[in-house]
């Protein structure tokens, strides 16, 4: 099974746009090593950890906080001995600076936070996170044993001496090693994490999404080339993901962290889509050559926290729009990473909201698990967008979640089984507000057509609409105008429908108005008239200059 050379190609590309760069950061390494574990100094850790740490981890350090049952992946728990990010080798215990590294930056796509008070306005002083390491160790006996020292036993590993420089060439080489290593039977040709036609569980028995390594931001121990390299060379234990200092030697897991590197997605920041003026039909076809014109925005969603059931676990957390339009009409093109194509929908299954008076009292979010089936075939994968119907002014908008009674939203709402079915795949509704349903309009108000895609963990859909309507509950595009709009997003494996979701706040769609030929016209003849006053001073200052002489 070859690796298509395009893969290949797009890393190298990808290198040409990327610098890396090696700077210190303050959360990953103290100041000073931790001092010693003195009664009073352990004795201070456990205030802290009372006070910040357990109601996630719980009071017994065992993982089952009051707040564990809500988070994926859930807590860590302590009393195991068991830690997934270190820089020591497979089923060692950790440094006292991997932990000191792991307290102060926090784990990006987890629940666990940054605690350094140089990163977070309530965070901890370095002291006071010793302090609480220090009595987390207290809970596993492994690190009361001197035999078990990573430290003492020389078990800690070190970066290579002359890692491989970010190139062209190692980046192609890590790629032969992606494909040699199998890693693509997890995570995917591409790195989306779609290589499994199942889910996977950590050693817990929880279940575990494969990262998709093209999201940086997603990956929990840090996303440089020697994190990643650290995660080949130790493995993360407790989960699927093994050590391969056995099977890679050095240099290979070195050009294997920079191929992984290059196929990291690099975020736009701009929040305002900028939709592009072409001649012709637009395409409705995800794929057609004319997107690759249409300038893109990526719009970061989260769980829907706003009302009851909350979703605190979503899936899609960042969708890329692109916008093109004509005379008539404006279509869009939403591109989004979901390793499992889910087009069946057990309504059967559906959430109810006030089975949360009943599991949990006054709380009002949905569980990880158990709650809701996260599992294939359940739900249907679908995605939404959404404008304010009224036009803007100044900066009032209507609430991202949904409007309100007195300020609707209108929302082009397409649904994956929908499609599977050969039904029309996008259905034009309006909401007044999150506690009523969206409101399908009229059949003959549907006006949305195009097409949709899913390849090798990637969606592509677009959605194709008249740029104005009769319909006063419909947005009506011009050129010029900065119009609202948002996404919500929901992954059927995920276990997400309804309002179990993700969403965004609101970002713009413009539509750039067409520069009228006299404007042409105008800079022509301004550039002629001032060409001209050049001359004529040019020449005046010469017979000036030929007449003083004339004088002398």
């Amino acid at each position: 099974m070859k690796l298509p050379e395009m893969i290949k190609a797009g890393a190298l590309a990808a290198c040409a746009m990327f610098a890396l760069t090696t700077q210190s950061n303050a959360a990953n390494i103290p100041a000073a090593p931790m001092p010693e574990a003195s009664e009073e100094f352990v004795e201070a850790g456990r205030g802290i950890y009372i006070e910040r740490c357990s109601f996630c981890h719980g009071l017994l350090g065992d993982g089952n906080g009051p707040a564990a049952n809500y988070l994926d992946p859930r807590p860590r728990d302590f009393t195991l001995g068991t830690f997934k990010f270190r820089t020591t080798h497979s089923g060692e215990l950790p440094t006292d600076n991997d932990l000191f590294r792991t307290v102060s930056r926090g784990l990006p796509g987890t629940a666990m936070q940054a605690f350094d008070d140089t990163l977070i306005k309530n965070g901890l002083s370095e002291e006071e996170r010793w302090q609480v390491i220090s009595y987390i160790k207290t809970f596993a006996y492994e690190f009361e044993d001197p035999d078990l020292d990573p430290v003492a036993n020389g078990l800690v590993i070190s970066l290579p001496d002359n890692p491989a420089p970010y190139t062209p060439e190692t980046i192609a080489r890590g790629a032969d090693v992606f494909e040699r290593a199998k890693c693509w039977s997890c995570h995917g040709m591409l790195g989306r994490g779609d290589g499994n036609a199942e889910f996977r569980e950590d050693d817990w028995g929880f279940p575990i999404r494969i990262r998709n390594v093209t999201h940086p931001w997603k990956i929990k121990a840090g996303g440089e080339v020697e994190d990643i390299y650290m995660r080949f060379t130790s493995g993360i234990s407790g989960t699927p993901m093994p050590s391969f200092v056995k099977s890679l030697d050095e240099a290979d897991r070195w050009d294997l962290a920079n191929y992984i590197k290059s196929l990291q997605h690099d975020l736009t920041s701009h929040q305002t889509l900028k939709a592009a003026l072409v001649d012709g039909d637009l395409p409705e076809n995800p794929a057609d050559a004319m997107w690759d014109g249409a300038a893109p925005m990526d719009v970061r969603l989260t769980g829907q926290v706003i009302a009851a059931p909350r979703w605190q676990n979503p899936s899609i957390e960042m969708v890329t729009v692109q916008a093109l339009f004509n005379k008539t009409d404006i279509a869009f093109r939403l591109t989004w990473d979901d390793p499992f194509k889910d087009v069946i929908h057990d309504e059967g299954q559906e959430f109810d909201p006030v089975e949360l008076m009943q599991v949990g009292g006054f709380n009002s979010y949905v569980e990880a698990n158990d709650m809701i089936p996260r599992a294939l075939e359940t739900f249907r994968d679908a995605i939404a967008l959404q404008f304010a119907v009224k036009p803007p002014n100044g900066t009032a908008k209507p609430h991202f979640f949904r409007g309100s009674t007195s300020d609707q939203v209108h929302l082009l709402v397409w649904m994956a089984d929908q499609v599977e079915a050969g039904a029309r795949g996008t259905t034009e509704g309006n909401a007044r507000g999150w506690k009523q349903a969206i409101k399908p309009q009229a059949e003959e108000g549907q006006n949305v057509t195009g097409g949709a895609s899913w390849d090798q963990g990637r969606w592509s859909v677009v959605m194709k609409r008249p740029l104005v309507t009769e319909d006063k509950a419909d947005v009506q595009f011009a050129p010029g105008i900065f119009i609202p709009m948002s996404l919500n997003a929901w992954d059927g494996s995920n276990g997400e429908h309804g309002r179990i979701m993700s969403l965004s706040s609101w970002y713009f769609v413009f539509l750039e108005a067409p520069t009228p030929s006299k404007v042409y016209i105008y800079t022509v003849l301004a550039f002629l008239v001032l060409g001209a006053l050049g001359l004529w001073l040019t020449r005046k200052t010469i017979n000036a200059k030929e007449n003083e002489e004339a004088e002398a």
